[in-house]
């Protein structure tokens, strides 16, 4: 009921209400996306090395691109840049199912519009994040953070189980073009936004956009909280989350099943994710949210260690719902830290860099997962990764107290200067 009340306080503005249905729309489209694009390289190619060279090809554009987005969504109209950048995600999505349909798609071209899609969401990211504090009142930013990452894991829940019975009926293209419909009616729906100035735009632009970009990175590694936790987050997405962008070959090898249990394990992850994320919103305070950070990436490690583990699809189900829970811990905490102890005019730039986080490290971790994979299977890769992110975790809570100090106060970026 705290649960349901938080949200509700977050949800009992128009704003909100608006953004969080698009998002909903958005990402519902995004995860049949994913999913049919994952099974369309894995079809091309049988090779979970090049099913991890089409999610890194994805989410791998943020490693450059973030930065400089996160910049432009400080000095540019946050609302217009939204709207653009969803469109050209959907466009994308668009030319993609064209080509499938037709017959004219190969592994190749499939690497390269993903790059290009890959580039419109790292500017989608900061633009859309940074307006999250004009949608609601500042009391009830921790609901609409932890709103935000729940509608991303409901979505990752029935994105894919709309898109494995369609793959299984139709194929890949009807669901990678629902996709495109989703980012439109998104799109569409960004102009009704009433957001004041001051929260559309971060500060007037200097004469150097690289130099605001180099201010924003500068002002999060000296952060005395906002550098240790995103670098924290940083190593256990490269170490853990690999997993997660390349479920086809573990549910054809480990598990010898095809697009409809890739559907469920996808499912499973947002199943826990989403009930995890409706623990953290009951909170609803700041106090502890440092802890929560670390502690997901120790349950995150336990689970996958399991999920690499076992050929037995039930309790891979159950270990992808622990894994989706304990991420959506970590993820909701450090973003909630993040919006907390940012300065407003460095926020896009800040959240930037936790989208190259979420993007990147993943991508590059499922590309060293899928290029092992091919050696030694995907079993022991994963578990050696699990043992590296135990120590990981062991650092972040020797360095707890110091960065719990810095990201926990006032949200006014004192502790920055």
């Amino acid at each position: 009921m705290a649960s349901l009340g938080t949200l509700g306080r977050a949800l009992s503005h128009r704003n909100a209400r608006i953004f969080f249905g698009a998002s909903l729309t958005a990402w519902t489209g995004l995860w049949m996306h994913r999913i049919a694009v994952s099974w369309l390289a894995w079809e091309l190619t049988g090779s979970a090395f090049w099913v991890g060279v089409v999610a890194f090809c994805d989410l791998a554009p943020a490693v450059v691109v973030s930065p400089i987005a996160g910049a432009i969504a400080d000095r540019a109209d946050r609302l217009r840049l939204t709207m653009f950048s969803q469109a050209a995600i959907g466009l994308n999505a668009a030319l993609i199912a064209l080509l499938v349909a037709l017959g004219w798609m190969d592994i190749w071209l499939l690497l390269v519009l993903e790059v290009l899609g890959g580039i419109a969401a790292s500017f989608a990211q900061p633009a859309r994040q940074s307006l999250m504090p004009g949608l609601v009142p500042r009391a009830d930013l921790p609901a609409a953070v932890a709103l935000n990452s729940l509608t991303f894991n409901v979505a990752r829940f029935i994105g894919p189980a709309l898109a494995g019975p369609i793959i299984a009926v139709a194929g890949v293209w009807p669901a990678i073009a629902a996709n495109a419909v989703a980012y439109l009616l998104a799109t569409l729906t960004t102009p009704m936004l009433r957001v004041e100035a001051a929260a559309r735009r971060g500060h007037a632009a200097t004469a150097s956009l690289m130099g605001e970009t180099l201010d924003g990175i500068r002002y999060a590694a000296r952060h005395p909280g906002l550098g240790p936790i995103l670098l924290f987050a940083a190593v256990s997405a490269l170490l853990l989350r690999g997993v997660q962008e390349i479920l086809p070959p573990f549910v054809e090898r480990a598990f010898g099943r095809g697009a409809e249990s890739l559907a469920v394990l996808t499912a499973a992850f947002g199943v826990g994710a989403l009930v995890s994320g409706l623990a953290v919103a009951a909170r609803g305070r700041m106090e502890g949210t440092t802890r929560l950070a670390v502690l997901g990436v120790l349950g995150l490690a336990l689970s996958t260690a399991g999920f690499a583990a076992t050929g037995w699809f039930a309790f891979g189900v159950l270990c992808a719902a622990l894994m989706g829970a304990a991420g959506s811990v970590h993820g909701i905490s450090v973003q909630t830290l993040a919006q907390n102890a940012s300065d407003p005019a460095m926020r896009g730039r800040v959240l930037s860099l936790w989208g190259l986080i979420t993007r990147a490290f993943p991508a590059l971790g499922a590309l060293m997962l899928g290029a092992a994979g091919e050696v030694w299977g995907l079993a022991w890769p994963t578990l050696a990764a699990v043992l590296l992110s135990l120590l990981v975790v062991a650092w972040g809570m020797w360095r707890l107290p110091r960065i719990r100090d810095a990201l926990e106060g006032p949200p006014d970026g004192a502790a920055a200067r």
